[in-house]
């Protein structure tokens, strides 16, 4: 059926809400599989397609004994949604990981290589977010890996590593028992793992929330103090656990919004609405969720 609704091209759909009333259009999985590991000297370029698992090409660079991505063990989704969403965890965001990405045009069928730089990385965005960006689809990544050991351990629970025997495997089977504690099994639960961004704040912003509540973690970053939210919506606002009906915040990570069977999307917007007016009548900061919400003509909100 013709529609001027423009295609959704999905990977595995794990950060995705959808609009109660459906997609008004085609949904397009992306399914493009493929790696292909270039060797330059101490360093590996592996080229993977699209579709491609994230965590089981994580793996398999882990038992290469290959240094980059280890620290994303364990999150869910395809490796082409990891430029777009500028995926991160435990010290690690994998733009720093990834030197190119290869994308067609939507319209013009033009195939292009976009270099890291060209895709404008930030916190958990990129330029395949803009308005022009959203005109080309990802359809291969090609990350720079390491042979010689450069784990990064910056994380607090990645901290006893240190001074011990460090392989890509110790770290990545670490991580994911890190996560399997704090993370609910995705295969059960609801979940798109983290709903919301970390909030960035300027330092002054953060001394005075320091003074009131000694204990916040806080990262100094280039454009100012990364604040855990999570440590904001269970110590200060006191959300871990709580549920709205059958959307709530998990009961062993505050940052993890889990639905139960029978919720839907608006049941999950207005809680996440009910969580944002909460952090700013507690502290005043304005949250934005890290998950991507679809309407039923296309649009992002």
């Amino acid at each position: 059926k013709q529609t001027a609704t423009p295609p959704l091209v999905l990977g595995g759909g794990s950060n995705v809400v959808l609009s109660d009333a459906g997609y008004r259009g085609v949904v397009i999985k992306n399914k493009i599989t493929g790696r292909t590991y270039i060797e330059r000297s101490d360093d590996i370029l592996l080229h993977c397609g699209a579709g491609e698992v994230l965590d089981d090409v994580i793996a398999e660079t882990a038992a290469k004994d290959l240094w980059g991505l280890e620290n994303l063990s364990a999150i869910p989704g395809s490796v082409g949604a990891t430029p777009i969403q500028n995926v991160g965890a435990y010290g690690v965001e994998v733009s720093q990981r990834i030197e190119s990405v290869t994308a067609v045009h939507r319209v013009t069928g033009e195939m292009r290589i976009f270099s890291n730089d060209e895709c404008l990385f930030s916190y958990r965005d990129s330029w395949f977010k803009t308005a022009a960006g959203q005109k080309w689809v990802v359809v291969g990544v090609a990350f720079l890996l390491r042979k010689n050991a450069t784990p990064t351990l910056t994380y607090p629970d990645l901290q006893h590593l240190i001074g011990t025997p460090i392989t890509p495997q110790l770290v990545r089977d670490t991580v994911a028992s890190v996560r399997a504690a704090k993370f609910p099994d995705w295969h059960e639960v609801g979940t798109v793992g983290s709903f919301f961004k970390n909030p960035t704040i300027s330092t002054t912003a953060f001394e005075k929330l320091r003074q009131k509540y000694p204990d916040i973690p806080g990262y100094v970053g280039p454009t100012g103090v990364k604040i855990s939210l999570g440590w904001v919506l269970d110590k200060v606002c006191h959300l871990r656990g709580v549920y709205q009906g059958l959307v709530g915040l998990y009961e062993n990570q505050a940052l993890v919004l889990v639905v139960k069977q029978g919720a839907t999307a608006t049941d999950i917007l207005s809680f996440s609405d009910f969580v944002t007016a909460e952090v700013w009548r507690t502290i005043g900061i304005s949250i934005e969720r890290e998950a991507t919400v679809y309407t039923e003509e296309g649009m992002r909100v």
